[in-house]
């Protein structure tokens, strides 16, 4: 076991809240859970030497932090520095229909709401989701009422400014019936340790619009995931995107637990030089009737480690699912790796389902011709290498955040080299 999550386990003792007993229940599991190593398959490519010697550090460091900026974005936006929530939601003027409330301070009435859905809907499938689920005393609940149709969307941002460990997590319930939209972002390049998870309960005939932008890069070391359960005909339609950076991993799990649900997810990865990212993707088709699409894309720059695992399950009952599974990647050397394993696991015989992944190089020789004739060699790797990533980014809902983040990524993946 690490000598961070020793002094985790021994932090995690000291806390005492309205959560104790889901907490107490975590971490019994926790600390007979082994510290992932090369032997653990879902952590065979991704090294946790950054963490070996950590010292685990719960300082409490806040800022005047302020979410970015996005042109014509209608959000309503609730900011975290270094893992403290620095935003006053009760001065947030919301829209009727949903309700938005401190994890740490809910009101009596909303305790049991809290206690109900926590770890409801994320797996305790492995040591940093039941780290958070036994220290994350910062995070916020969000309720939508059934029929509710929230228009802005609800941005949580966490910037990470300082080598801290923070701990945030994220409850969302949808009603039935109702329409919402949430992003989360997280950046920081410091050396710091941050765990962040979020449980989605989307209800029956709703529809949720969702993000996850992990912007972490150089020195930053991060573990998190967005959790969904899906209703009776409800929708999912996800965009995550991460950078690589010294420790990278997100898990995505989506759980058709009502019949006629819907997914959809894209994924971008950008790993610049010596970089790592992990996205691990689940989905259980526990129920007939279900349709998942899933895109993962990726561009793996000079000696950067990338991690796919996507995974689909389909349960014996899940007659009449269609599913199909994508990942395609860019190396821009030889020394960039990417270690890719779609899976498809099918107990039921009245299905429709497909997968795959490609690997492919920079073509050289188009390259220099564009170069060769007076184009810069920036302009010209964004010219025949970027249109997959756009091709993702196009299919952003809001149209807003496909314009605020596709030049981000065409400056980051400008500055990659080619070697």
């Amino acid at each position: 076991m690490s000598q961070w999550l020793t002094q985790v386990i021994a932090q995690a003792q000291q806390v005492s809240d309205y959560l104790a007993p889901v907490r107490q229940q975590a971490l019994l599991q926790l600390q007979q859970a082994g510290w992932p190593g090369r032997r653990n398959e879902s952590w065979r490519f991704t090294p946790l030497t950054a963490l070996d010697k950590r010292e685990a550090n719960n300082s409490v460091v806040t800022g005047e932090e302020a979410a970015p900026v996005i042109d014509d974005l209608n959000s309503l936006d609730i900011v975290f520095a270094n893992g403290q929530l620095v935003t006053d939601i009760s001065s947030i003027n919301l829209p009727e229909g949903i309700t938005i409330s401190d994890l740490s301070t809910p009101s009596e009435n909303a305790q049991q709401n809290v206690i109900s859905l926590f770890g409801s809907v994320k797996p305790a499938r492995h040591v940093f989701g039941l780290v958070n689920d036994v220290v994350a005393q910062q995070g916020i609940v969000i309720d939508v009422a059934a029929d509710a149709v929230i228009e802005p969307v609800i941005r949580i941002v966490n910037k990470v400014t300082a080598d801290v460990d923070s701990h945030i997590r994220v409850l969302v319930r949808v009603g039935e019936n109702a329409r919402a939209r949430v992003l989360e972002h997280g950046e920081g390049a410091v050396s710091s340790m941050t765990t962040a998870f979020a449980e989605y309960d989307i209800g029956k005939n709703a529809h949720l619009e969702h993000y996850r932008f992990a912007f972490y890069t150089e020195k930053a070391k991060q573990v998190g995931g967005s959790h969904f359960k899906l209703g009776e005909s409800s929708s999912l339609n996800s965009a995550v995107v991460g950078y690589g950076s010294e420790l990278s991993r997100l898990d995505i799990d989506i759980w058709h637990a009502g019949e006629h649900a819907s997914a959809k997810m894209n994924a971008i990865y950008l790993l610049a030089e010596g970089e790592l990212f992990d996205l691990h993707t689940n989905i259980e088709h526990a129920v007939p009737n279900g349709t998942t699409e899933e895109n993962a894309r990726g561009i793996i720059g000079d000696g950067a480690r990338a991690i796919f695992n996507g995974r689909i399950h389909i349960h014996r009952d899940a007659q009449k699912t269609l599913a199909e599974l994508n990942n395609r990647n860019l190396l821009l050397s030889r020394r960039a790796l990417i270690h890719t394993k779609p899976e498809l696991e099918i107990y039921a015989d009245d299905v429709k389902c497909a997968h795959g992944a490609t690997v492919a190089e920079i073509a050289e020789n188009e390259l220099y011709y564009l170069v060769t004739r007076g184009i810069s060699r920036s302009k010209a790797l964004v010219m025949l290498n970027f249109g997959f990533i756009q091709e993702l980014v196009n299919q952003i809902p809001d149209q807003a955040i496909s314009q605020w983040l596709l030049p981000k990524l065409s400056e980051r993946f400008s500055h990659m080299e080619v070697k």
